[in-house]
């Protein structure tokens, strides 16, 4: 029909911007905070992107899901506003009619969202993780600036060096000053650089430089020149191993597993592209709108509509994770919900016969 190309393409450039627009809101938080974090020289400079980008595909579904309810909303409350829902159903096509096209334009994305829970997301997880990982292990001076003293993490080291290159680990005009048992050993270099041993202890080779070693206030001080000398600045780290966070681990994993939390994140991940469905055949009826009235109490319902079905899904999903609930009973905020948009589906069909009028006759007709 004429009306469904027109829907399709109305939701789909109203999809775009919104999702642009959410992405872009959610993206310069994030930005914001990561860059406050390497600031303080708790995130390395060179990881801010690569953090935002993994943050990002782990929140996709989320956004496509807002994405489809608010474009659905955005779109039917312009029709009802316009007074085009008034000439489509004295044309004959009923509030009904319009669950096809918009269930059609979300079914695609309820698809992706889907592949994105299962499989996208857990990757990203775990990718992030890795490279978090990968980044504690080039140690200390791999967050060194250029120009500034940096302190150990076990307080007792301050480095400085003049020039960087985090890629090669190389350094020039370098200061190490060490603190161990009373005795401040203090070491200049003209150059340096990160080696990895084969037991993997991380050292830092100095080259061509000088060292002062004693105890401050003492005339036991000790002074050598050397062409080559060995620093330890860590100890043999821990292989990066499999995914232990429930949210990194694969879909398969979760498959066979039967711990609760699995069996919990499982259903929080199959959950995603189910409620994306619900949402839109709820924004609907949701999408009411009076244009005598003028007040737009719909969009203020369809946003506590959400949190409710949010907010329920997610005490569900605790509750499985606890062992108090079976596993199935992730079905019941989506049943309590489209059982709710078919009640407000038929209710909206008859917009002259008030709420309690319409609960009090479907009642007399069950009885």
């Amino acid at each position: 029909m004429v009306f469904h190309k027109s829907l399709t393409r109305e939701l789909t450039f109203t999809a775009v911007g919104v999702f642009v627009v959410l992405l872009a809101i959610l993206l310069s938080t994030q930005a914001i905070n990561l860059l406050g974090r390497a600031a303080e020289g708790r995130v390395a400079n060179e990881a801010v992107a690569a953090l935002i980008g993994f943050w990002a595909l782990g929140l996709f579904p989320l956004l496509l899901i807002l994405t489809v309810f608010v474009s659905t909303l955005v779109v039917l409350t312009r029709v009802w506003r316009d007074h085009e829902m008034a000439v489509w159903l004295s044309a004959g096509v009923s509030l009904r009619n319009w669950t096809w096209p918009i269930q059609r334009f979300a079914l695609p994305l309820a698809l992706l969202v889907a592949v994105v829970s299962l499989y996208v997301g857990p990757w990203a997880q775990q990718r992030s993780k890795q490279y978090a990982e990968i980044l504690k292990q080039r140690e200390e001076l791999s967050a060194i600036a250029p120009g500034i003293f940096k302190e150990s993490k076990a307080a007792n080291r301050i480095y400085f060096v003049e020039n960087y290159s985090g890629e090669r680990g190389a350094a020039s005009n370098i200061f190490v000053q060490d603190i161990t048992e009373g005795r401040v050993a203090t070491v200049l270099a003209r150059a340096g650089k990160v080696e990895t041993k084969e037991n993997g202890e991380r050292v830092l080779v100095l080259e061509n430089g000088r060292r002062y070693a004693g105890e401050p206030g003492s005339r036991d001080y000790e002074e050598a020149d050397f062409e080559r000398f060995t620093v330890s600045i860590g100890e043999q780290q821990p292989l990066i191993g499999p995914a232990t966070n429930r949210q990194a681990l694969p879909t398969a994993l979760l498959w066979a597993s039967n711990r609760a939390e699995d069996k919990a994140e499982l259903a929080w991940r199959l959950s995603m592209p189910l409620s994306c469905l619900i949402l839109a055949f709820l924004a609907v009826p949701l999408s009411y709108f009076n244009p005598r009235s003028g007040h737009t109490y719909n969009l203020v319902f369809a946003l506590l509509a959400y949190f409710l079905y949010q907010n329920g899904l997610t005490l569900t999903r605790n509750w499985i994770s606890q062992d108090r609930i079976p596993v199935l009973a992730i079905l019941l905020p989506h049943v309590l919900m489209a059982g709710l948009g078919l009640l407000l589906m038929a209710y909206r069909s008859r917009p002259s016969m008030r709420f309690g009028q319409f609960l009090m006759r479907g009642l007399r007709s069950k009885a």
